[in-house]
């Protein structure tokens, strides 16, 4: 080592010349920021003033189909009863259901939130999104869903929905979540089905039984609806202190 390098490392400084220094440097700077950034989302307010429903589900399913009235169908009802809708505010599903708050519940009060993710092939978000917040990677804007929502709705999709959908199904598991987590159609159940089937195979166990029961099946949107008003109406409750047999009262707070 030379006169010059010698008396860097005892001032503290570090070339970039001297590569593995400053390799260490940056690895180190990365994991402080990563720990800044958890602590910052650890932050919630003390109440939440919206209830907030994710929609996952596919790109490639368009108007016309049937599926996409159905999903837009859903999201205008949960409009009327006063959520907000947050999707990942691209085209198919997650346009169907933006379309549902935009078209079905015209002038409500409802937000209609598209958290989207940087694609060459997806440049823009959905026309009926109102509030768009965009990333440049999937970890930090799944994180965002996690941080924003009260409760998760999966419509049929592809190999993204399913990478949202065992994400929120795995910090259910490990109890960092305590939302809804229900998904919407016959395809779900097969993917239930398989994963109990291969994950408890007597002898090599993967997974608990109970893990199995976090998502909540169901064949239709109406069946989705009546979920998340059940949600809904006990995150009312304890948002306002109302007791726990006063319906009555936490109707009379429902948006009409």
């Amino acid at each position: 080592m030379d006169e010059g390098a010698r008396n860097d490392r005892e001032d503290g400084i570090v070339r970039l010349s001297d590569e593995e220094p400053v390799r260490e440097i940056l690895i180190d700077a990365l994991f402080a920021l990563w720990s800044t950034a958890n602590n910052l989302s650890r932050i919630r307010p003390t109440k939440r003033d919206r209830y907030r429903v994710t929609v996952f589900g596919s790109a490639r399913t368009h108007a016309g189909h049937w599926v996409y009235e159905e999903v837009e169908r859903m999201c205008a009802g949960l409009a009327a009863m006063g959520c907000d809708i947050v999707t990942g505010g691209g085209p198919g599903l997650m346009e169907a259901a933006n379309r549902g708050v935009a078209l079905g519940h015209p002038g409500g009060r409802s937000e209609n939130i598209g958290i989207r993710v940087q694609l060459p092939f997806e440049q823009s978000a959905n026309p009926f999104v109102a509030d768009v917040f965009s990333h440049g990677t999937f970890f930090t804007r799944l994180h965002q869903f996690v941080l924003m929502s009260d409760a998760y709705v999966v419509v049929p999709g592809g190999i993204g929905t399913l990478l949202e959908t065992t994400m929120i199904w795995q910090l259910l598991q490990v109890r960092q979540l305590s939302t809804p987590l229900i998904l919407v159609g016959p395809m779900w159940d097969g993917l239930i089905d398989w994963a109990r089937s291969q994950m408890l195979r007597p002898g090599f166990e993967l997974a608990g039984p109970q893990d199995f029961d976090i998502p909540a099946c169901v064949d239709t949107t109406d069946e989705a609806l009546e979920l998340i008003r059940e949600h809904r109406r006990a995150w009312l409750k304890e948002r306002h202190d109302v007791p726990s047999d006063a319906d009555s009262e936490v109707a009379s707070m429902e948006p009409r």
